[in-house]
């Protein structure tokens, strides 16, 4: 087969509990301190301990580092999954599997390059400790797979210390694992394997982070002081990682907290919790996903309507009910613009990476107080858990923070009178106070109930029909304060647009790649945010045809298009991806021909 450098598909079938995270961990950071683009899925269950895991490791120099079902490499490690690894590998394919494993051999493909490894004898020469065994045998499969894709093993030593740099004998004894599985390689693979990494300067500027550590320090950088949370996957490392780093940056100079973090009795608790500390003047967020934001969703219609900031976090995955909790989807973009019973469309920030992901997690607490309304953050678990590589965070600007309309004590004192809830300035959303500001008129009632202007109880319907327009006139004022759509002009002629949001725009660049390959072109157009910019109108506006890419069912952002743009609606046509895997795109290059 034609040489490939720098260039695989590595897909590595294990079970789960077994510690194999750090070996992977380890390769994916090797080739990514090789120069090399790079990224990993973990595909996991949803148990703690004994079935199937894979993960899937992505490396491109031409920077295309998107979930593939081409798979190039297998490494098998579980007797359990050796079919579907032996069908996910391609023709020519790399078949290295554990000689340990009782399987029957007939599941072997002759059009596979086959290489058995006796991992339970060589892991013998490693460490006389039975439980060290089975954790270091997945260090010997990172020696071998290094030696037969001449992956730099002093790269992978230097990785390996900086992983377990707390203990020197833990270091050494992963490097042996490892020297053990390239020697035994060296010695027995007498073949050279079509694939091979050489170093390469692709990933300057650019860091290996997973979504939610992102989000997380974009929420410390942001002056969150306080989150409550349940947990849940695939959001919990998010609310773990923000306390990690608040324990580091949000001290005063006597080492104080200046935050809070409550892990809560449930989801319920959680948002009034956020609401509470919100309303006492604190920036505030909670992290969920999709089960949590059902739990929510009173709460946020009481954000909604007393006009109390607020901020969540939902890290999707499927549904409906538990779903497969594990695996990623788009399916919550309805419930996140609409929660609440009730009329009410909320602002819904959606990342499309890590770096969006810090850059959101502080511009979702501003737009929260400018608003004075809940925000959403719509991330996956495909961002959230998976490393990805993106632009070094150091490098980021977040700004000052926004406050919004805050009155203190002296903005009183030169005020005639103060009304909680009138729209002085037109723009449909009033000023506040916080509580503890000393002057007579900063007192008033937050109420989730039918009010006036200067926060009394009343049922007058023409009252309530004036609050309820005041709240539409501010839905639309949010677009001030959200991010506009990045928009990808081809330089061919083209009639068609594609249109996507979120985690799919990784995929869809290359999309665009395939399709122009074969003479089809076409202009791209990411959603940032909720509501609609007037550049989505434009954009359906001036193209013939118009394909959204959703990852789920019911074609939710195909829907809300069709609703604030009904005229464009014959010209839309839909590509769904709802099986519970990131998005591929080879897949959406398919589909996309089968629409149009």
């Amino acid at each position: 087969m034609e040489k490939l450098t720098n260039k695989a598909n590595i897909r590595i079938g294990t079970v789960n509990g077994t510690g194999s995270q750090s070996s992977n961990t380890i390769i994916i950071k090797s080739l990514f301190r090789m120069g090399i683009p790079v990224s990993g899925k973990n595909l996991f269950p949803s148990n703690i301990f004994g079935l199937p895991t894979w993960f899937q490791i992505r490396a491109n120099e031409s920077g295309y580092t998107s979930f593939s079902d081409d798979v190039d490499i297998v490494v098998a490690m579980n007797k359990d999954s050796i079919s579907q690894d032996v069908d996910s590998l391609k023709a020519g394919g790399l078949f290295i599997y554990n000689s340990d494993l009782r399987f029957d051999e007939i599941l072997l493909n002759d059009e596979h390059v086959q290489f058995a490894v006796p991992f339970k004898e060589l892991v013998k020469d490693v460490t006389d400790s039975i439980k060290l065994r089975k954790l270091l045998t997945n260090m010997v499969y990172v020696g071998v797979l290094a030696q037969i894709t001449g992956m730099d093993k002093e790269v992978i030593f230097s990785v390996v210390e900086d992983f377990f740099k707390s203990k020197k004998s833990v270091v050494e004894i992963n490097q042996q694992a490892i020297e053990v599985g390239f020697k035994y390689a060296e010695e027995n693979f007498s073949k050279e394997f079509y694939i091979q990494f050489e170093k390469k300067n692709a990933i300057a500027n650019t860091v290996l982070i997973d979504g939610n550590t992102a989000g997380a320090l974009g929420a410390v950088w942001g002056g969150c002081g306080f989150a409550s949370w349940y947990p849940i996957t695939p959001s919990s490392s998010l609310m773990e990682e923000f306390e990690n780093y608040a324990n580091q940056f949000l001290l005063d100079e006597n080492g104080k907290k200046n935050f809070a973090v409550v892990q809560a009795e449930d989801e319920l608790s959680s948002i009034g919790m956020v609401i509470g500390a919100s309303w006492a003047g604190a920036r505030a967020m909670t992290a969920t996903s999709g089960p949590g934001m059902s739990l929510m969703s009173e709460f946020v219609g009481l954000s909604y309507f007393a006009e109390v900031p607020s901020v969540i976090w939902d890290i999707q995955r499927t549904g409906p009910s538990t779903g497969l909790p594990t695996r990623t989807q788009q399916g919550d973009l309805r419930i996140a613009h609409t929660m609440g019973h009730g009329d009410g469309k909320h602002p819904v920030l959606l990342p499309s990476s890590p770096e969006e992901c810090f850059y959101f997690g502080k511009l979702a607490l501003d737009v929260a107080e400018q608003m004075q309304s809940f925000v959403a953050v719509l991330s996956d678990l495909d961002i959230g858990m998976n490393l990805w590589m993106t632009q070094d965070l150091s490098s980021i600007d977040l700004g000052p923070i926004h406050r919004g309309k805050v009155l203190s004590a002296d903005d009183l004192k030169n005020m005639d009178s103060f009304a909680r809830y009138k729209d002085v300035d037109g723009d449909g959303v009033p000023y506040r106070t916080l509580p503890g500001t000393h002057d007579d008129k900063a007192a008033f009632f937050t109420r989730g109930t039918g009010h006036d202007e200067t926060s009394k109880y009343t049922e007058s319907s023409e009252k309530y029909e004036d609050l309820m327009l005041r709240l539409k006139r501010k839905e639309k004022q949010s677009l001030e304060f959200l991010p506009k759509p990045i928009i990808k002009k081809t330089e061919n002629n083209t009639g068609l647009g594609i249109i996507a949001y979120g985690s799919t725009d990784q995929a869809v660049d290359e999309t665009l790649s395939i399709l122009a390959k074969k003479a089809c072109f076409a202009d791209y157009l990411r959603v940032r945010a909720l509501p609609f910019h007037q550049e989505v109108g434009v954009f359906l506006a001036e193209h013939d045809e118009i394909v959204v890419i959703d990852q789920n069912r019911d074609a939710q952002m195909k829907e809300f298009l069709i609703n604030e743009y009904p005229q464009f609606a014959g010209k839309i046509k839909s590509v769904l991806s709802f099986d519970g895997l990131p998005v591929r795109a080879k897949q959406i290059a398919e589909k996309i021909s089968e629409v149009l």
